[in-house]
């Protein structure tokens, strides 16, 4: 399995998934990139491992694991070098999940959110943005109310039709395959920023490049 996005072509990035020049002056007004975590950042299993019960009578608990993929990491770190902002925002709620968001520092942290435009309302609201300046990506029907009114709307490639309908662009990868690449590289190439921010990421004097994305698992 390979985890890619946007492929160089002749000093310029090349997009393979669904886009239009609507998505793309779309993407130039984005400050904040917000995502879905199962499916989305991930491939949509779920595993759970029975853990040992606890003393007396407590009943035996269950671990959820996830995996996800490295490159979607290094978008999130892409991201900030961009002057953006990212979170998830998911209906399920999990350690894993939480782990994984400490890992990325994250700066929106969402969990156990059935009705999703509840934390994109707060997010507004914390950040004084409006809703043309915030970028979803999502995968059920579950996030089609934020993707209906948001300003991008993005569907990864293994989206249930009715999503996307609803996306301005497409990701050329599934979730868990760097779809999440796919959609930050799509926003910073429209903004003119891709290769500026590769650029610094790789530079190895970027302090800022070099405190993401640790990866000690939130410790």
């Amino acid at each position: 399995m390979q985890c890619g996005s946007a492929l160089w072509e002749g000093g310029r990035v090349g997009y393979h998934g669904s886009m239009s020049s609507n998505a793309i002056e779309r993407a130039k007004r984005i400050k904040v990139i917000l995502f879905d975590v199962d499916g989305v950042l991930t491939n949509g299993q779920i595993w759970l491992f029975p853990a040992p019960a606890g003393p007396g009578n407590a009943k035996p608990a269950t671990v959820e694991a996830k995996g996800f993929c490295a490159h979607d990491g290094t978008s999130i770190s892409m991201a900030r070098l961009g002057g953006m902002k990212t979170g998830v925002i998911t209906k399920r709620i999990s350690e894993t999940v939480a782990i994984r968001s400490r890992d990325l520092r994250l700066e929106f942290v969402y969990q156990g959110q059935a009705h999703k435009m509840n934390a994109i309302n707060d997010i507004i609201a914390k950040e004084k943005i409006t809703l043309d300046e915030i970028a979803y990506v999502g995968d059920d029907i579950i996030d089609l109310p934020v993707m209906r009114v948001c300003g991008l709307a993005i569907a990864v490639q293994n989206s249930r039709e009715l999503v996307k309908q609803a996306a301005h662009y497409i990701t050329p990868h599934a979730g868990g395959d760097g779809a999440g690449r796919d959609a930050v590289e799509f926003i910073l190439a429209a903004k003119g920023l891709l290769e500026k921010v590769t650029e610094e990421y790789i530079d190895e004097s970027s302090e800022a490049a070099a405190a993401a994305d640790i990866g000690q698992g939130g410790m």
